[in-house]
C-alpha cells in the first residue's frame, strides 16, 4: 500500500552474487516493498549485524562455513527475538531445514525460488505464520507414527492452513471465525501438539503425514 514502509531485510549468505542479486531484484520486483539493508557472509557476525540494523526479516543461508547457518539462526533469535528469521538453502536434504526450525526459524525457502515468488511468503512470515514448501513437509521423514494426540476435523483444518502459510486474516476467513478466535485456537493447538511455534507444528504435521488428502482452499 502507498506510504507503507518497505520490508527491511538482512541477508546472511556467503555467496556474494546471490546477495547482490537480492539487493538489486527485491526492490524492483516488489515495487519497492522490500529492500536489503545489510548483509554478511560471516555466520559468526550475523547476530551483531541484525542487532545494528534491526530489520523486519533475516534471510539465513544454512550452508555456510563454521559456525554455520544453524548457529546464526539461534544467535539471531537469542539476541533479537522480534526479528523474523527465514532459513534458506540450495540443497534437497530436509535435515538442515528441520534443525533451523528447531533453532527458531519461522520459515524455510529454497534458494531455487524465483525472486517474484518471495514476497507472499515473506509477508506471511511477518504476519506470524510458518512458511514451508509442501515438498519439504512431506519429505522431512516418511510418514511413520502419528503424534500421540487425537486431532478433530477442525484442528486438522487449522493445522493445514497454518502449514500452508496463510495469514491470520486468511485463516479467519477460511474458518469463518474472528482473528482473535484464530489466535486462541492456534495457541490451543500448539499446546495439544506439545510444540512452541507454528513452524514446529507444521514440521510435525509433515513428519506424521497429517496433511495429505485435505485441500485448505476447499469447502
Amino acid at each position: 500500500m502507498p506510504g507503507t514502509p518497505p520490508i527491511r531485510i538482512v541477508v546472511v549468505d556467503d555467496h556474494p552474487l546471490f546477495v547482490r542479486g537480492l539487493e538489486l531484484l527485491l526492490p524492483a520486483i516488489t515495487d519497492k516493498r522490500a529492500e536489503v539493508v545489510g548483509s554478511t557472509g560471516d555466520a559468526a557476525s550475523a547476530a551483531s549485524l541484525v542487532s545494528r540494523c534491526l530489520p523486519d526479516l533475516a534471510l539465513v543461508d544454512l550452508r555456510m562455513p563454521p559456525p554455520g547457518g544453524i548457529r546464526a539462526v539461534a544467535a539471531i533469535r537469542r539476541t533479537t527475538p522480534r526479528v523474523r528469521v527465514v532459513a534458506m538453502s540450495g540443497g534437497d536434504d530436509p535435515a538442515p531445514a528441520l534443525e533451523a526450525l528447531r533453532a527458531g526459524a519461522e520459515g524455510y525457502l529454497p534458494k531455487t525460488s524465483e525472486p517474484e515468488e518471495l514476497l507472499p511468503p515473506l509477508l506471511a512470515i511477518l504476519d506470524g505464520w510458518a512458511v514451508l514448501p509442501s515438498g519439504l513437509l512431506r519429505g522431512l521423514l516418511r510418514p511413520a507414527r502419528t503424534p500421540s494426540v487425537d486431532l478433530d476435523a477442525e484442528e486438522r483444518r487449522l493445522l493445514q492452513v497454518i502449514a500452508a502459510g496463510k495469514s491470520t486474516l486468511e485463516i479467519a476467513d477460511h474458518l469463518h471465525v474472528s482473528e482473535r478466535t484464530v489466535k486462541r485456537m492456534t495457541a490451543a493447538l500448539l499446546r495439544k501438539l506439545r510444540v512452541s511455534t507454528r513452524a514446529e507444528a507444521a514440521a510435525l504435521a509433515g513428519h506424521a503425514g497429517l496433511l495429505g488428502g485435505t485441500n485448505p482452499n476447499g469447502a
